[in-house]
């Protein structure tokens, strides 16, 4: 039998959301730096953002603050205060990849959706609106105290929802902020969506899909 999780529980920016950071940062530094050290600069400040989310919580903007200025730093840029904010400020403009409305709306039908992300309260519902589906939870790093890849969100997310790890399926297109996480919690039921950020690797045990139309059908939807 196809499992029916009691919720599907999604990471959304970069899974549900197109997250733009580094269009975010071309728009900003792109005119001043060749496209090698484009290149760079942008693998930089993704992997500064996944520092900076590792330690205690502090508010997204000094996320985006504080890796900026680091990858300036490491990169011979200047660093200027207005420049992470206009990074952060995009956050909420940012719509979802195309594939996602449809396949949304078919599943939502079905089973009751909910988030987990990396976002304050004040960003998230901009984007969550523009997804077209209805969501069960909206669960946001503010309310947790906690980012990902860090286990407290996903553990206060269940006990929101008032089930155990085997009762959901988690859809990320992340291992390193979520799929390794949910696997190292006991949540069985994964789905990677291949979105090209990051390799495959089975030992996480998930099942493959290119896009979210491909979601409904892991569940004979």
């Amino acid at each position: 039998m196809t499992f029916r999780p009691k919720f599907i529980t999604f990471d959304c920016y970069g899974t549900l959301t197109f997250f733009d950071m580094a269009g975010a940062a071309r728009r900003i530094y792109g005119e001043t730096l060749s496209e090698p050290a484009m290149q760079l600069f942008i693998q930089n400040f993704a992997a500064y953002r996944l520092d900076e989310v590792l330690g205690a919580w502090k508010p997204y903007a000094e996320i985006v603050h504080n890796a900026l200025e680091r990858t300036c730093r490491k990169n011979g840029v200047p660093f200027r205060v207005e420049d992470a904010m206009q990074i952060y400020n995009e956050v909420p403009t940012w719509g979802p990849h195309a594939d996602v409305p449809a396949g949304l709306a078919k599943i939502a039908q079905e089973i009751p959706l909910v988030i987990l992300s990396n976002a304050m309260n004040s960003q998230i519902m901009s984007n969550v609106e523009k997804l077209g589906a209805p969501f069960y939870k909206v669960i946001t790093a503010e309310e947790t105290g906690t980012y990902k890849p860090q286990m407290n969100g996903f553990e206060y997310m269940l006990d929101v929802l008032g089930c155990g790890p085997e009762d959901i399926t988690h859809v990320s297109s992340s291992f390193r902020y979520d799929l390794m996480t949910a696997h190292d919690l006991g949540i069985r039921s994964k789905v990677w969506v291949n979105r090209g950020h990051e390799p495959a690797n089975p030992f996480y045990e998930y099942e493959e899909i290119k896009d979210i139309n491909g979601l409904p059908g892991v569940f004979d939807l």
